[in-house]
Protein backbone atom coordinates (compact mmCIF):
# COMPACT_ATOMS: atom_id res chain seq x y z
CA UNK A 1 0.00 0.00 0.00
CA UNK A 2 1.24 3.74 -0.99
CA UNK A 3 -0.06 6.64 1.49
CA UNK A 4 -0.48 9.95 -0.31
CA UNK A 5 -2.21 12.63 1.51
CA UNK A 6 -3.77 14.96 -1.61
CA UNK A 7 -5.65 17.84 -0.92
CA UNK A 8 -5.29 17.66 2.98
CA UNK A 9 -6.69 14.17 2.68
CA UNK A 10 -4.70 10.79 3.52
CA UNK A 11 -5.22 7.42 1.16
CA UNK A 12 -4.09 4.44 1.39
CA UNK A 13 -3.57 3.15 -2.49
CA UNK A 14 -2.56 -0.14 -3.61
CA UNK A 15 -0.82 0.89 -6.68
CA UNK A 16 2.54 -0.33 -7.67
CA UNK A 17 5.06 2.48 -6.00
CA UNK A 18 6.20 3.40 -9.76
CA UNK A 19 2.79 4.33 -10.63
CA UNK A 20 3.05 8.10 -11.70
CA UNK A 21 1.34 10.57 -9.43
CA UNK A 22 -0.83 11.39 -12.18
CA UNK A 23 -2.39 7.96 -12.74
CA UNK A 24 -3.09 7.33 -9.25
CA UNK A 25 -4.74 10.63 -8.92
CA UNK A 26 -6.52 9.94 -12.29
CA UNK A 27 -7.43 6.19 -12.10
CA UNK A 28 -7.44 5.34 -8.68
CA UNK A 29 -8.28 8.59 -6.61
CA UNK A 30 -10.92 9.90 -9.49
CA UNK A 31 -9.45 13.22 -9.37
CA UNK A 32 -9.49 14.07 -13.30
CA UNK A 33 -8.40 17.94 -12.56
CA UNK A 34 -5.10 16.97 -13.47
CA UNK A 35 -4.29 16.54 -17.29
CA UNK A 36 -2.38 14.03 -19.23
CA UNK A 37 -0.63 15.47 -22.26
CA UNK A 38 2.44 14.30 -23.27
CA UNK A 39 3.69 11.62 -20.68
CA UNK A 40 7.24 12.86 -20.97
CA UNK A 41 7.64 15.51 -18.35
CA UNK A 42 7.50 18.74 -21.58
CA UNK A 43 4.04 19.91 -21.83
CA UNK A 44 3.03 21.00 -18.01
CA UNK A 45 -0.71 19.76 -18.54
CA UNK A 46 0.14 17.41 -15.34
CA UNK A 47 1.42 19.79 -13.00
CA UNK A 48 0.30 19.52 -9.29
CA UNK A 49 2.54 20.48 -6.56
CA UNK A 50 4.50 18.09 -4.18
CA UNK A 51 5.47 19.47 -0.75
CA UNK A 52 5.06 23.30 -2.09
CA UNK A 53 6.88 22.76 -5.48
CA UNK A 54 5.27 22.69 -8.90
CA UNK A 55 5.94 18.70 -10.16
CA UNK A 56 4.96 16.86 -13.29
CA UNK A 57 3.33 14.32 -11.92
CA UNK A 58 2.84 12.04 -14.89
CA UNK A 59 6.81 11.26 -14.73
CA UNK A 60 6.78 11.51 -10.65
CA UNK A 61 6.41 7.90 -9.27
CA UNK A 62 3.94 7.40 -6.08
CA UNK A 63 6.78 6.16 -4.43
CA UNK A 64 8.46 9.92 -4.44
CA UNK A 65 5.70 11.38 -3.22
CA UNK A 66 4.99 9.46 -0.57
CA UNK A 67 4.92 11.20 3.07
CA UNK A 68 4.84 14.56 0.67
CA UNK A 69 1.74 16.47 1.07
CA UNK A 70 -0.02 17.21 -2.80
CA UNK A 71 -2.14 19.68 -4.10
CA UNK A 72 -4.05 19.02 -7.25
CA UNK A 73 -5.74 21.83 -9.33
CA UNK A 74 -8.79 20.96 -7.60
CA UNK A 75 -7.98 22.55 -4.08
CA UNK A 76 -6.36 25.21 -6.00
CA UNK A 77 -9.55 26.40 -7.08
CA UNK A 78 -11.71 26.11 -4.76
CA UNK A 79 -11.67 29.22 -3.34
CA UNK A 80 -9.82 27.71 -0.37
CA UNK A 81 -6.01 28.62 -1.63
CA UNK A 82 -5.57 32.98 -1.59
CA UNK A 83 -3.03 32.61 -3.68
CA UNK A 84 -4.74 29.95 -5.74
CA UNK A 85 -8.33 32.45 -5.71
CA UNK A 86 -6.29 35.17 -7.31
CA UNK A 87 -4.99 33.51 -9.86
CA UNK A 88 -8.62 31.93 -10.89
CA UNK A 89 -9.92 35.25 -10.50
CA UNK A 90 -7.24 36.44 -12.92
CA UNK A 91 -7.89 33.77 -15.44
CA UNK A 92 -11.03 34.61 -16.00
CA UNK A 93 -10.52 38.22 -15.88
CA UNK A 94 -7.90 37.89 -18.99
CA UNK A 95 -9.93 35.27 -20.53
CA UNK A 96 -6.75 32.91 -20.67
CA UNK A 97 -8.58 30.02 -21.57
CA UNK A 98 -9.38 28.98 -25.15
CA UNK A 99 -9.30 24.88 -25.71
CA UNK A 100 -8.80 25.40 -22.02
CA UNK A 101 -6.94 21.71 -21.85
CA UNK A 102 -3.30 23.44 -20.51
CA UNK A 103 -5.26 25.56 -18.23
CA UNK A 104 -4.83 23.33 -14.52
CA UNK A 105 -1.28 22.62 -15.41
CA UNK A 106 -0.74 26.57 -15.89
CA UNK A 107 -2.38 27.80 -12.59
CA UNK A 108 -0.67 25.03 -11.06
CA UNK A 109 2.26 26.65 -11.93
CA UNK A 110 1.13 30.14 -11.90
CA UNK A 111 0.57 29.45 -8.39
CA UNK A 112 3.61 27.62 -7.18
CA UNK A 113 5.57 30.58 -8.88
CA UNK A 114 4.03 33.35 -6.96
CA UNK A 115 3.98 31.53 -3.94
CA UNK A 116 7.80 31.62 -4.44
CA UNK A 117 7.96 35.01 -4.68
CA UNK A 118 8.67 37.27 -1.55
CA UNK A 119 5.87 38.91 0.31
CA UNK A 120 4.57 42.11 -1.92
CA UNK A 121 6.92 41.33 -4.94
CA UNK A 122 5.91 42.12 -8.72
CA UNK A 123 7.45 40.05 -10.91
CA UNK A 124 8.67 41.42 -14.34
CA UNK A 125 7.13 39.98 -17.29
CA UNK A 126 10.58 37.97 -18.19
CA UNK A 127 10.27 36.22 -14.57
CA UNK A 128 6.81 35.47 -15.30
CA UNK A 129 7.90 33.94 -19.05
CA UNK A 130 10.92 32.51 -17.66
CA UNK A 131 8.77 30.84 -14.05
CA UNK A 132 5.95 29.64 -17.40
CA UNK A 133 7.99 28.27 -19.66
CA UNK A 134 7.90 24.90 -18.99
CA UNK A 135 4.18 24.95 -19.84
CA UNK A 136 2.91 24.36 -23.06
CA UNK A 137 -0.42 26.29 -24.58
CA UNK A 138 -1.43 25.00 -28.27
CA UNK A 139 -3.37 28.14 -28.27
CA UNK A 140 -0.87 30.14 -27.66
CA UNK A 141 -3.12 32.35 -25.46
CA UNK A 142 1.02 33.49 -23.73
CA UNK A 143 0.20 37.36 -23.25
CA UNK A 144 -2.86 36.58 -21.50
CA UNK A 145 -1.42 34.02 -19.06
CA UNK A 146 1.54 36.63 -18.38
CA UNK A 147 -1.05 39.33 -17.97
CA UNK A 148 -2.85 37.19 -15.68
CA UNK A 149 -0.20 36.28 -13.31
CA UNK A 150 0.87 39.80 -12.95
CA UNK A 151 -2.96 40.58 -12.34
CA UNK A 152 -3.00 37.39 -9.26
CA UNK A 153 0.55 39.08 -8.15
CA UNK A 154 -0.89 42.68 -7.78
CA UNK A 155 -3.80 41.24 -6.00
CA UNK A 156 -2.23 39.34 -3.44
CA UNK A 157 0.54 42.29 -2.83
Amino acid sequence: MTRLQVNGRDHALDVDPGTPVLWALRDTLGMTGTKFGCGAALCGACTVHIDGQAVRSCITPVSAAEGKPITTIEAVTDGSDRIGKAVHAAWVKHDVAQCGYCQSGQIMSATAFLKSLPKGKQPSAPEIDAAMAGNVCRCGTYARIRAAVADAARAIA
